[in-house]
């Protein structure tokens, strides 16, 4: 009976170590994931925060195996370490809980940016488009001439010598290149939005998870306290 106890005390203390070495091993990776640090800026905060959530599970397993037979055969050393951890545990769950208001406003933030950058992109080349037009308009035969060799420069074949019909050709050319630009522009920023959302969602569900287990360990380690 005796052998059967002494094996099942080398397995508590091998799960144990096991533990203090998955959590070091959380503690390098947490560190490298702030750094270098850029706070104040939402697209680090919230990948900062994605990271975090993802790496989460090491943690969370490496303090459940440190606590594994909660009192049983302990080393007098260890009674404050096992304090430490378990304070640590409600530090987590409230720091994990303050991720996800910080998550959601940093997804409107980024979301507002990109849908900002995608309009300027956009607006900055449809003002090419109708300077084009206006050249068009304005200018002489000569000055049409070298339009159409720019526009054939940049892939837009022209093949007509005529003035006038060089001038319909382009114009012909611009109004599909302009419906086409705001087609790609209402693409790119719904796709952005919907990575966004998905990656944003994952993470604050996550985050709340996380902090429901980390209060359920802090709260099921008041013998170490």
């Amino acid at each position: 009976m005796s052998g059967v106890q002494g094996e099942q005390g080398f397995s508590i203390y091998r799960l144990r170590w096991v533990g203090y070495g998955l959590l070091i091993l959380s503690l390098l990776d947490i560190i490298a994931t702030f750094t270098p640090p850029n706070f104040l800026n939402p697209v680090w905060e919230l990948q900062t925060i994605g990271s975090l959530v993802e790496r989460v599970p090491v943690p969370l397993l490496g303090l459940a195996l440190i606590f594994f037979g909660e009192e049983y055969d302990r080393y007098d050393l260890e009674d404050l370490a096992l304090k430490f951890l378990s304070w640590l545990c409600i530090l987590m769950s409230l720091l994990f809980l303050l991720m996800i208001p910080l998550g959601i406003v940093n997804t409107v933030k980024i979301n507002n940016q990109n849908t900002q950058q995608i309009t300027q992109q956009a607006s900055q080349q449809l003002s090419q488009l109708k300077q084009v037009e206006e050249r068009l308009n304005k200018g002489t035969p000569e000055d049409l001439k070298n339009l159409a060799s720019e526009l054939t420069r940049l892939g837009v074949q022209t093949n007509t010598q005529n003035p006038d019909e060089l001038k319909k050709q382009i114009l012909s050319r611009i109004n599909p290149a302009k419906e086409q630009l705001e087609n790609q522009s209402k693409t790119v920023q719904s796709n952005q939005r919907l990575v966004l959302l998905k990656n944003s969602v994952k993470w604050v569900l996550g985050a709340l998870i996380s902090s429901v287990l980390f209060f359920t360990l802090w709260k099921g380690t008041g013998w170490a306290r």
